[in-house]
Parts: C-alpha cells; structure tokens; sequence
C-alpha cells in the first residue's frame, strides 16, 4: 500500500478549501448580480412574453405572492422574498437561502482543518449568510432609491400624454417603454396589468405594495380617487411630482444641516471603543489586572448600554423625516 505523507495532502487540502469558496463566491456573485444587458429586451415581462410564456407564468411574475414563506416570523430573513423582489432579482427565496446555508456548511467544512469548528461557523455564516442579505437589501435600497428619482419624470410623461389626448393606459405603457429601469418595468408591469384584464386601481394598488414607497401611495390613491370622482388627472399627477421634487430637495437641505449632529454621534459614540481599544494595545494589562473585580463587568456592562443608549439618543435627534 502506498503511503501518502501529510506534506503531500495538505497542499491538497489547500487547493480543495480555496476551490471551494472560489465557486461558493462565484455561485452568489451570479445569484446577486444578475442583469439585462442592452442586447436582451427591456425587462423581464417582455421576454416572458416573446418566449411564449402562458398567461399563467406572466400572471405570477406579475403578481408574486409571498404569503408561502414560512419564515416571515424570524427575525433578519422575515423579509427576504420582500427584500428579494424589490431589489429586482428573480431567484426565490427559499433557493437564495438554501445556497446561502450550503455555502455556510462548506466553508465551514473546508475551514475545518484548520480551526475548530465553534470558530469557523460564525466566520462561515457571516460571510455566506449575513453579507448576501445584506448585499441583497443594499441592493434593494439602490434601486427604491432610484426608482424614487424617476418617479417624477414619470408623472411628468404621464401628464403631458393626457394632456394632448392619450388615454391613461397608453401613458402608462409609454412609461414602460421609453424609461429606463426599474421604473420601466414596474410600469410595464402595471400596463401588462391592465392588459390581462386587472382593474387600473388594483394594478396601481398592486405597484404600490410591491414597492412600499409613500410616494408611490400617494399616486395608487390619486389614480383611486380620480378614476371614482373624475376630474383632470395631468393636473394631480404635475402637481404631485412638484411635490416629490420639493421633498428631494427639502431633505438634502435637511440633511445637510443635520451632517454636524449626525457626525458628532458617530464620534462620541466610536470616542469610547476607540479609546478602549488603543489601551488595549498600549497597555494590555490596565484592564485584565482589575477584571477579576467583582464590579468590573457590572461597571462594564453599564458603560456599554450607555453608549448605545448615547448613540441611539443622538441618532434620533438628528434624524428627520420628510
């Protein structure tokens, strides 16, 4: 029998662990950075439609329910399938979160060797866990973000094609197609909507609660409102996105005046732990010989919820909202 000796097998070891999370982080990067490019049709709905999809497939793109999840009640990945849809990435979210716990036991397994394993899962899960979902709501708040910018162009294209005659469904359809995204395909979504036969108020409802966004509240409830009492829609739909304008423009004014208290609870609340740390490395011993204190961690623990407390306290003062 041939002997394999341990410095043959750990360059081994090595090659497995380092191909391992090369192909974990490939297999998310492409979860997480899927994309149309310029050549592919505007948006998901409208290649639906060119492939031949059925009536039914388009129907749940249309209107995906998340009523199945039966994690909403835990805390953190409650509202992932929300979080998922919003930032405009189609993967489920039972499949994203399967693919995030096997690359968590994989890391896991391939880190193994190396440290034990109370340590290499948390690093595990932080890494192939916590960062995706938390790349995955950057995400999502990047697009809200800029659908929010578009949103009064979009009024604005709508108000002038009443104007001059058009009917409510062609501006919305002309919004879809001549935007870009993901104002286009939350549109395009509307218009699709109302093609398969969906009420216009539900379809603006519908947007509504896909996006959550309180601007776009306001415009489902206008489209109610005018579509039971009648009235000159172009006129609501100019004067409603002046005011989104003026909000855009009333919190950066807000926020910029706030930038000196904003910056100032980030200083006096990283002051302590900036000051513990570099006494740490200066002088190790200036805490460790009074931690067998009684009143050491007592003291300690009060300190620390003080400075959340400071932290929390600040934040508050300073955060507005418009």
């Amino acid at each position: 029998m041939i002997q394999i000796a341990d410095s043959d097998i750990m360059p081994l070891i090595y090659a497995g662990v380092f191909l391992g999370v090369l192909m974990t982080y490939e297999g998310l990067r492409q979860i997480l950075s899927r994309s149309e490019s310029v050549s592919e049709t505007r948006n998901r709905r409208m290649k639906m439609i060119a492939s031949g999809a059925s009536t039914e497939e388009i129907l749940r793109l249309l209107k995906p329910s998340v009523d199945g999840w039966s994690l909403a009640r835990l805390p953190f990945i409650g509202s992932l399938p929300t979080d998922l849809r919003q930032a405009g990435l189609t993967v489920s979210a039972k499949m994203f979160l399967l693919a995030c716990l096997f690359a968590t036991v994989t890391v896991t397994a391939g880190a193994s060797p190396f440290v034990i394993v109370p340590i290499a899962l948390p690093f595990a899960a932080v890494l192939c866990l916590v960062a995706p979902i938390t790349i995955v709501r950057l995400k999502r708040r990047k697009r809200i973000g800029a659908l929010e910018q578009q949103l009064p162009d979009a009024l604005d294209l709508m108000a002038r094609g009443l104007k001059v005659g058009h009917p409510l469904n062609t501006t919305i359809a002309a919004v879809g197609s001549d935007m870009n995204d993901p104002i286009a395909s939350e549109f395009g979504t509307i218009s699709d909507q109302i093609a398969f036969g969906d009420d216009l108020v539900d379809a603006f409802m519908d947007f509504a609660e896909r996006i959550d966004v309180e601007d776009v509240r306001y415009l489902a409830i206008s489209v109610a409102i005018q579509n039971g009492t009648g009235g000159d829609l172009s006129q609501v739909l100019r004067t409603l996105a002046q005011v989104i304008r003026d909000r855009f423009t009333m919190r950066k004014r807000i926020k910029a005046i706030s930038s000196e208290g904003r910056l100032t609870s980030i200083f006096l609340s990283g002051l302590p732990f900036f000051i513990f740390g570099s006494t740490m490395f200066s002088s190790p011993t200036y805490y460790m010989d009074v931690s067998d204190d009684p009143l050491f961690m007592p003291f300690a623990i009060v300190v620390g919820v003080l400075v959340v407390t400071n932290y929390l306290v600040m934040r508050r003062l300073v955060d507005f909202r418009i």
